[in-house]
């Protein structure tokens, strides 16, 4: 074991799965380099998004923010949705060559991947605007509390929106339906995911400059990675995920 790519392993179907943290640095430590490697394109597929939002902001147009932020959004979608089905894969212990696998998957799934990218793009982004020009607008606290709590929502959405689309074809508004209810069906880790994605990104905005010397490095595979080992196990259940498409 240890961070070295392995594309080809084999696990042992005869040894019981490590549960807990165990089970989650057996998983980190095989499949290192593929999770950076996902999680380093998912990055690159939110940077026009985040100059998108950079600029809205600094240009104080409100205009701007549901734009950039639907374009952004759209261009993101396929590398998230790539990188939720490289962490779903190594939870199952799905072995095979990352980069073929992972093209695959991107090409299948990318159109798809485009309408829930930009409307969670466009209102991730027209959030942030309001909230951060909440003084010049006038915005009272209630009204504030109103958006940040929108901004979670979105996240907690996405945290089983993209798993999905990784794995099956539906709707968007089935979409939707499903994650709410796989939220409310694990609480409590489903709230927990949400924290790491939250705490995440409030100290990646807060700290900004810093964190554009770490994310080349720790990118969005170091979040996302434990947000889906927490609710993986719903999925799963519900989806019969491992019974279906294997897994130890």
């Amino acid at each position: 074991m240890g961070f070295l790519p392995n594309h080809d392993r084999a696990p042992e179907r005869d040894l019981p799965r490590k549960t807990g943290l165990p089970r989650l640095w057996e998983t980190l430590s095989r499949d290192f380099w593929d999770l950076f490697r996902a999680g380093f394109l998912a990055l690159l597929g939110c940077v026009p998004f985040i100059l998108g939002l950079a600029y809205s902001l600094t240009s104080h147009v409100l205009i701007y923010a549901p734009l950039f932020g639907l374009l952004g959004g759209a261009v993101a979608g396929p590398e998230l949705c790539g990188l939720a089905d490289t962490v779903l894969r190594g939870l199952r212990d799905e072995p095979g060559f990352w980069w073929k696998i992972y093209r695959r998957a991107w090409v299948r799934n990318a159109k798809a991947s485009l309408l829930p990218g930009a409307l969670g793009g466009g209102l991730l982004s027209t959030q942030a605007f309001l909230l951060f020009h909440a003084g010049a607008l006038g915005i009272s606290t209630v009204t504030g509390a109103a958006l940040a709590a929108g901004i979670l929502l979105v996240l907690a959405v996405s945290l089983y929106l993209w798993p999905q689309l990784a794995l099956m074809e539906l709707s968007f508004p089935q979409l939707v339906k499903n994650s709410a209810l796989l939220f409310i069906g694990q609480l409590p880790r489903s709230v927990s995911a949400l924290a790491i994605l939250a705490l995440y990104l409030g100290l990646t905005a807060r700290f900004f400059f810093l964190a554009v010397t770490l994310l080349p490095f720790t990118n969005l595979w170091l979040p996302v990675l434990p947000a889906l080992f927490l609710i993986y196990p719903g999925i799963n259940e519900n989806f019969q995920i491992e019974e279906k498409l294997g897994g130890t």
